[in-house]
């Protein structure tokens, strides 16, 4: 965790303490700032084997969204909304006017809603290109597993420190979103959920879960959005995964024709984990 925190720096947006990684593009050519949105319930250290590749051509930015990682985890209700507007907070910080999304899981969603803002010129920057991976985007499509199923089913607020949700719990339940012929080696595990854990916010699991319900709600203006935005849209796909399940991804290009889609065999719900290097191949080919 500390190796990861000295990468980052703490900023502050809508009075929360946030945790932001602003990589500088090593090499001379530099096309538009990569902009990349974890999921749930990690944080952007998902992403520490690609982030150093990524940004020889361009910058790269990283944060964990609120209630994730060493951002603050305040004991409140949760909303994509709220996220949003910590992403847009950071962005507008930097300067930056347009840029290219990467999303993963939940970071899929609250990109889904960025796109909607843009579309509604809400938005202070372009979104140019997407790639999006293994993002529960149909949510009825959806194969939750029972982990997740435990959490919403529960009141939304924050657990009793005796619950029996801890470190080696959240470890288990992201192990078994992997392929069953991953190898990820057990520091990478560790890494994810110390910061999961970090700061109590194994127990708030139960409220930053809500995303799920909220989704649910809001599907059509989300998926609506993924689908419909003008910026060319690369979908990248492990084909192993037990949640965000192959036939997401098949369904969405048939919603949007033009999209490009690339599986990844053999890997499951954490591509950028589980298969890093062939996961920032497939990246480098959607950005072109």
């Amino acid at each position: 965790m500390a190796e990861w925190e000295r990468r980052g720096q703490y900023r502050l947006f809508g009075g929360h303490k946030v945790f932001t990684v602003d990589v500088r593009a090593s090499g001379s050519a530099s096309p538009e700032p990569l902009l990349i949105l974890h999921g749930f319930p990690t944080s952007s250290f998902d992403f520490c084997h690609v982030v150093d590749e990524l940004s020889r051509r361009r910058r790269v930015l990283l944060l964990d969204l609120i209630g994730y990682g060493l951002s603050e985890k305040p004991d409140m209700a949760y909303t994509l909304d709220l996220q949003a507007d910590i992403v847009t907070a950071f962005v507008a910080e930097t300067g930056i006017r347009r840029l290219s999304l990467l999303t993963h899981d939940m970071g899929s969603t609250v990109g889904g809603e960025l796109l909607a803002r843009q579309a509604e010129g809400r938005l202070p920057v372009e979104v140019a290109r997407r790639v999006l991976t293994n993002g529960s985007i149909y949510i009825e499509m959806a194969q939750l597993s029972v982990g997740q199923q435990m959490l919403l089913a529960l009141p939304d607020e924050r657990l009793a420190v005796d619950a029996g949700v801890d470190a080696s719990a959240v470890a288990g339940g992201l192990r078994g979103t992997f392929s069953d012929s991953s190898t990820v080696p057990d520091e990478d595990v560790a890494g994810a959920c110390e910061l999961a854990v970090h700061d109590d916010g194994h127990l708030l699991l139960p409220r930053t879960i809500r995303y799920i319900e909220e989704r649910r709600r809001h599907q059509d203006r989300y998926t609506g959005a993924i689908e419909t935005h003008q910026s060319p849209l690369a979908i990248i796909w492990g084909t192993d995964d037990p949640i965000a399940v192959k036939e997401m991804a098949e369904h969405l290009v048939q919603s949007r024709p033009d999209a490009s889609l690339e599986w990844l065999p053999g890997v499951g719900h954490y591509p950028m984990l589980e298969a890093p290097e062939l996961f920032l191949e497939s990246i480098e080919r959607a950005l072109g």
